[in-house]
């Protein structure tokens, strides 16, 4: 091993980004949420070893399969000083009144995301219904993409067949939230790709075919309401309006939103989700989406994610790095000349046989002398010389006097 700092140069270090588009596929079933067809791994101390319930993802990975009483739960923590720092979930008021100076103020982990939900019976516009308004500009801001943007003044087939003129403060509809987690800086347009299932059959299918927001039911070919558009998404905030309320099949089912047994329809897509700004999990206090058996759910999207990028390029230059301090650099079986030779007036250091590696077609004698090394590892080293990152070779790579080499390096940020 041997230790050689080389600084880099103005042209060996480029700033980049990739544009990836991770796909994603939830599954919703008896009000149980599946992200990727992945399941809550069981861990030796708790039932899930990230501490999150199946369709959610740990944000930070804290409590990692660890004994709530046993060894305890990790948690954030910020003392109270004069300088009002506090976690966003504590007002004002609260951090004046119920904490002392120097107290701890903590939170708790783990901090998970999923699919949330929120059916609006009688529209978005209400007095608490703060979620629903808030996107009335929003919505009236994408108009120029299509007309079933409009907050109102957007025309929507009926449950009766025919089509009208609908306020989305007004009508029946329900609202799918999708954390940016999941998706990155938005949602890729042309893949959202809504499936209502009865029984294991699809009885409904939305695409965004037009790649302008508009969610078109595209199947059962020939099924009610085909070709018409039953929502809309937007794809920068994460959101999937739907106000299709036709009936998609016979059937009648007991959704939670519905007073009395109805026919599936888009607004009841995702029943069972979690609702919107609550921690609770799918269908808690709700007897009624217990029995939410024959209805399933299946969406899948692309996001849009940007991935800083840093490619550098390290220089082992022609005449460079042919030293190692590595014992396999010498000649076997010379530790009796490993110490050095000292007395009152001199201090004699021995001489050590480099090992001579130059391949030969014959056992004796060898090739000519050449020091030889070989680089298996790069570190990379911030301006106080700390070691911030290491770079390995798949295989040693060999370097002689007159061999020059550059290493491509590449690190997501």
């Amino acid at each position: 091993m041997s230790n050689y700092y080389h600084k880099f140069g103005e042209k060996d270090i480029f700033y980049n980004q990739i544009k990836a588009h991770p796909q994603n596929e939830f599954f919703i079933f008896d009000c149980k949420v599946y992200h990727n067809k992945k399941m809550a791994e069981s861990g030796a101390f708790t039932g899930s070893v990230l501490a999150v319930s199946s369709g959610f993802t740990s944000l930070f990975e804290m409590n990692v399969d660890r004994h709530p009483g046993k060894t305890g739960m990790i948690y954030p923590y910020i003392v109270k000083t004069s300088d009002k720092v506090s976690f966003k979930n504590i007002s004002d008021q609260s951090w004046q009144l119920d904490y002392n100076y120097g107290a701890n103020i903590t939170g708790s982990y783990p901090m998970s995301a999923s699919l949330s939900r929120e059916f609006f019976a009688s529209g978005l516009t209400g007095s608490s219904n703060y979620t629903g308004s808030a996107l009335k500009n929003t919505f009236n801001y994408y108009k120029i993409m299509s007309p079933h943007f409009a907050y109102t003044g957007s025309i929507t087939l009926g449950s009766d067949g025919k089509r009208h003129v609908m306020s989305k403060g007004s009508q029946r509809s329900c609202l799918v939230a999708i954390p940016s987690i999941f998706y990155g800086s938005s949602i890729q347009k042309g893949t959202i790709d809504l499936k209502f299932y009865i029984t294991g059959t699809l009885v409904g299918q939305l695409k965004d075919e037009r790649k302008n927001g508009e969610l078109i039911q595209i199947g059962p070919e020939g099924s009610t309401g085909s070709g018409s558009v039953a929502g809309v998404a937007l794809y920068n905030e994460g959101f999937l309006y739907l106000s299709g309320a036709w009936g998609l099949n016979s059937n009648n089912i007991a959704f939670d939103e519905a007073p009395i047994l109805d026919k599936p329809k888009w607004i009841y897509f995702g029943a069972g989700i979690s609702p919107i700004n609550s921690a609770d999990p799918p269908c808690h206090g709700s007897a009624s989406f217990a029995n939410l058996s024959s209805a399933s759910f299946e969406l899948n999207f692309s996001g849009t994610s940007f991935v800083p990028n840093i490619t550098m390029m390290a220089h082992a230059k022609r005449g460079e790095l042919n030293h190692s301090n590595n014992f396999t650099y010498i000649k076997f079986n010379q530790t009796s000349s490993l110490l050095p030779k000292s007395g009152s007036y001199q201090w004699i250091e021995n001489n050590l046989q480099i090992k001579n590696v130059v391949s030969s077609a014959y056992e004796d004698p060898t090739g000519s002398f050449e020091k030889t090394t070989y680089i298996t590892k790069i570190g990379i080293y911030d301006d106080n010389k700390n070691l911030i990152g290491i770079a390995s070779t798949s295989k040693p790579i060999k370097k002689t006097l007159n061999r020059g080499l550059t290493f491509k390096l590449k690190l997501d940020i």
